[in-house]
């Protein structure tokens, strides 16, 4: 028997036993020794500490891909003769297929089981990795990536619905903070662990250790989900909406390929082409969206979820914070490597600070929310300018000299005010939306959190890259530091329309 998704205080009702609707269940007279097990695991959908735990290890995996390549960028170019518009596809070909499927994958896991989906996305990510660690020329290497990015979006969108319908109360504030934690300390440590393993060069693989070392963790993160992880749906799932999902596709690529693209290309006339279809896409999906939820389907995105306070004021911040963060991370790999020489190692080892002050705010966070309610977003996008600005005075002042050791304050203090803002914004996304809808809203926010990295990679590092043979690498840097750092300024004065109240 299928029971619906209920409120917070009924846990056990948010599961749907697949053995009680299985067709080929023995209709026999012992048939009622069958609500024993049925009701054990109706009852199970508890998430464990070690549950969360792996969902978490789960969610990292896509998060640290996406950057673990950036400081591998220049080695590949170098083994692989990729020049530049190939290894800005490794990274945007990635975050293309993540961003325009995530959407998807969360309504797979509502309709299916989002245990069910998350194991497949560990299964597809586990040899997709394989796949790029193995691939023998550039062009392998991007379609490898890209159908990585297709297997995370099946993977993370899991995470959050499981985390919504398996907790309540302070246990899934926290959990969510957690989430965020990850989110941006996943980020930090991917060009941490990418440093370390091209400077070690195990076995002689050198860059493809970094991919290829997803393939353990992602079989031992897979044998813990499928003993810790609950099974659990939305009572009511839809079907996926394929016009909103070609729609969403259209919209995705005819703005992220382009920008970044286009610049490494010449700009030539499809960019040009493809950035004028950009907004006639992105206004019939918004057309065909509305239209599908006042005829009673369930769109993509509902455009009631976006009504909601929180998600809207939530999400509204969540796309310049991602944007920012992304292009940070792409053009200081860049700049450290390239600019100041740091090896792999070094220029990993300069984000230790950011990445532990992250972690510390992240933790931190749920405490200080419940005090302070949005004013801890207020401080955190303050402090995460007055990083920024040191950061940009450390270059400014110190170029080319700089070591790692002179780079830490100013890494710590812009690490500190991001572990402020980001599981927080995240949490608040996610506080007034409705059980029935968990998968499909964690699906849009990460759809947000994703996009906006990408264009971040696409507009601040085409900004960087396209200032370099002009300038040079320290007034790139100085650049696209201060075009963040106005970003910065944009998003403390979108803190005055969360919600003064955080749940």
């Amino acid at each position: 028997m299928t029971t619906p998704e209920a409120p917070a205080g009924r846990r056990g009702a948010l599961a749907t036993a697949p053995e009680a609707a299985s067709p080929d269940a023995p209709a026999t007279p012992v048939a009622p020794a069958a609500p024993g097990p049925v009701r054990q695991q109706q009852t199970s959908t508890v998430l464990t500490p070690l549950g969360l735990l792996t969902v978490l290890l789960g969610a990292a995996l896509p998060m640290i891909d996406f950057f673990i390549v950036n400081v591998a960028l220049p080695t590949i170019d170098h083994d692989l003769h990729a020049g530049p518009a190939m290894l800005e596809m490794v990274v945007a070909g990635y975050g293309v297929a993540y961003a325009m499927l995530l959407v998807v994958g969360g309504r797979l896991g509502d309709m299916i089981g989002r245990r069910r989906m998350f194991l497949w996305g560990l299964a597809a990510f586990g040899l997709t990795s394989l796949a790029c660690g193995l691939a023998p020329d550039a062009w392998t290497l991007v379609a490898a990536r890209v159908a990585q990015g297709a297997a995370s979006a099946l993977l993370l969108p899991q995470v959050l619905a499981t985390i919504q319908a398996a907790t309540t109360g302070k246990r899934r504030a926290k959990a969510v903070s957690l989430y965020g934690g990850t989110a941006g300390v996943s980020s930090a440590v991917g060009q941490v662990l990418g440093g370390l393993l091209v400077s070690v060069d195990l076995a002689g693989t050198g860059w493809r250790a970094v991919f290829l070392v997803n393939v353990p963790i992602a079989a031992a993160a897979w044998l813990l989900a499928a003993r810790t992880v609950p099974e659990t749906r939305s009572p009511h799932p839809a079907r996926v909406d394929g016009p909103g999902t070609a729609l969403l596709a259209a919209t995705l690529i005819t703005l992220l390929l382009p920008l970044t693209e286009g610049r490494a290309a010449g700009w030539p006339l499809w960019s040009w082409v493809l950035l004028a279809v950009f907004p006639f896409a992105a206004t019939a999906f918004v057309l065909v969206e509305r239209r599908a939820e006042r005829l009673g389907r369930t769109p993509l995105v509902p455009p009631s979820l976006l009504r909601i306070p929180s998600v809207n004021s939530g999400l509204l911040m969540l796309v310049p914070f991602t944007l920012g963060f992304g292009g940070f991370m792409f053009v200081v790999a860049v700049a450290l490597q390239n600019g100041l020489h740091f090896g792999p190692f070094a220029a990993g080892l300069s984000l230790v600070p950011l990445c532990a002050a992250f972690f510390l705010a992240s933790l931190a966070g749920p405490r200080l929310v419940l005090r302070f309610g949005r004013r801890v977003v207020v401080a955190g996008s303050l402090i995460q300018g007055t990083g920024l600005a040191l950061l940009a005075l450390t270059v400014h002042d110190g170029w080319p000299g700089i070591s790692v050791a002179a780079l830490a304050p100013s890494m710590a203090v812009l690490g500190f005010g991001q572990g402020m803002v980001m599981p927080v914004v995240m949490r608040i996304v996610l506080s007034e939306l409705p059980m029935t809808q968990a998968g499909v809203g964690g699906g849009v926010m990460v759809t947000t959190q994703q996009s906006g990295l990408a264009l971040g990679v696409a507009t601040l590092g085409t900004l960087f890259l396209s200032l370099l043979p002009s300038v040079g690498i320290r007034d790139a840097l100085l650049a696209a530091l201060l075009t963040q750092l106005a970003i910065v300024a944009g998003t403390t004065l979108l803190t005055l329309r969360l919600p003064r109240t955080v749940r």
